[in-house]
């Protein structure tokens, strides 16, 4: 297939920039995303004990699994917005230390309804940090380092399965340590890395190149120069309106690609240790069960991710990891009581939902900038994520004593839906820009 973008040759000047640039914000916003998304899936290993204590059936833990995301979709534009306009530096300090207060908080749930307004406010808490995040490596990274440069952002989301899952478990084996559960212990511990990491949030971002005092005056200069003349390429005047590119046809067209992908990643995050869960392991056993299809996941999104900045291939990439993504929940559908055949589908799953994100993300910042460019991200992420809530909820409502077949197919065929999406995508972009080359 043909690339998308052009290679483009590196001067000394850029290659300093850019690696002073990856080693100072890119670490830091993983780890900001580590802890957002082990906050966000973290109930999938309470439930191991909390559903019996609360008296939460399947149905009633797949609503409030996927309610966050409303939450999350209702407030995701104006927050990213908010954060074009003050800076991520404010905004994602914020957006931090308000969710670590609203998950500790879930360590006192007493009941299904207050489950349902607690996982809503977290969803309120959170909105704008992932579109956020993404609009701000956008700032710092040109368009051919910008799919690697999101896969290592985002590769925090599975290494938060993978850590987090042991870490999960072993937080678990602390019932009854000061008349605590051992899910309330879970939900306590995993919210102060927020408020803790949210103030040095205040601190150590910066929010544009030219603030950027860690870099010399030359590095500051080229890279404010390099952004500006990437920002200048996008032609249509409507890519720099927040109203018209909230209009524009690709920006529901990415998000229909991407609601597959979020269906598939929160299925992982929040029933894997259910569906892995088998009489006689620990919660600690399972969290190593689980952490496994997450190190895959880690590993291979950032190899795909490097593969489609060097081809500058992008909508291939993503449609072939969709379908890789439903293989595995296929797989997983058909695992039975087999906890191996579970991990090898699981495993191909999460490598599939994961590697397909990067070279997706790179694709909204190719048409919008300025303004358009946060209000798209925010609104492909906020309608792409309600995924979050359809896929874990399909799970949910299909399960039939301790299966997860009938949901787990479901949710392979809105990955299969979302690499259908990116091909058409991508075959009426490339008509349309033949037709003008040939006007």
């Amino acid at each position: 297939m043909m690339s998308d973008i052009r290679a483009q040759s590196c001067s000394p000047l850029e290659e300093r920039t850019m690696r002073k640039a990856a080693w100072r914000l890119v670490p830091f916003l993983m780890l900001l995303y580590f802890v957002a998304f082990l906050d966000r899936i973290n109930i999938g290993f309470a439930a191991l004990t909390m559903n019996r204590d609360l008296g939460l059936t399947a149905r009633m833990f797949g609503i409030g699994s996927g309610i966050f995301f409303f939450g999350y979709f209702v407030f995701e534009v104006p927050s990213t917005l908010i954060l074009h306009r003050v800076g991520a530096r404010f905004w994602i300090g914020r957006v931090m230390i308000t969710w670590g207060l609203v998950s500790m908080a879930m360590a006192f749930i007493q009941g299904p309804m207050s489950f349902y307004v607690l996982r809503f406010l977290l969803g309120v808490a959170e909105a704008g940090f992932f579109p956020g995040a993404i609009l701000y490596l956008s700032y710092w990274f040109p368009l051919n380092r910008r799919s690697a440069m999101t896969a290592l952002f985002m590769a925090a989301a599975p290494a938060a399965g993978f850590v987090g899952s042991p870490l999960s478990g072993a937080l678990m084996q602390l019932d009854g340590l000061l008349h605590l559960r051992g899910w309330q212990w879970l939900f306590i511990a995993e919210a102060i890395p927020a408020l803790v990491l949210g103030c040095i949030t205040l601190r150590f971002l910066t929010d544009r190149p030219a603030d950027a005092t860690w870099l010399t005056a030359d590095e500051r200069a080229w890279l404010s120069d390099a952004m500006l003349r990437e920002q200048a390429t996008v032609k249509d005047p409507r890519g720099h309106s927040a109203w018209r590119a909230l209009a524009d046809w690709k920006v529901l067209v990415l998000s229909l690609a991407y609601f597959g992908t979020s269906a598939g990643l929160y299925t992982i995050g929040f029933w894997a240790p259910l569906i892995v869960k088998e009489p006689g392991l620990s919660p600690f056993q399972v969290g190593l069960l689980v952490a496994i299809p997450n190190l895959i996941a880690v590993i291979g999104m950032v190899l795909w991710s490097r593969n489609s900045d060097r081809t500058g291939e992008r909508y291939g990439h993503a449609a072939i990891a969709c379908i890789i993504g439903a293989v595995g929940m296929a797989i997983t559908a058909r695992a039975g009581s087999s906890v191996s055949v579970a991990v090898t589908g699981l495993s191909l799953a999460a490598l599939g939902v994961s590697a397909a994100k990067p070279p997706l993300w790179s694709l909204p910042t190719m048409f919008f900038a300025g303004a358009g460019a946060a209000a798209s991200i925010g609104l492909i992420n906020a309608l792409g994520t309600l995924g979050g809530f359809i896929g874990p909820y399909m799970i949910g409502a299909s399960e039939a004593g301790g299966h997860f077949a009938g949901g787990l197919n479901l949710v392979g065929c809105t990955l299969i839906l979302s690499a259908v999406t990116i091909v058409a995508m991508r075959a009426v972009i490339r008509t349309d820009r033949e037709k003008r080359i040939n006007s």
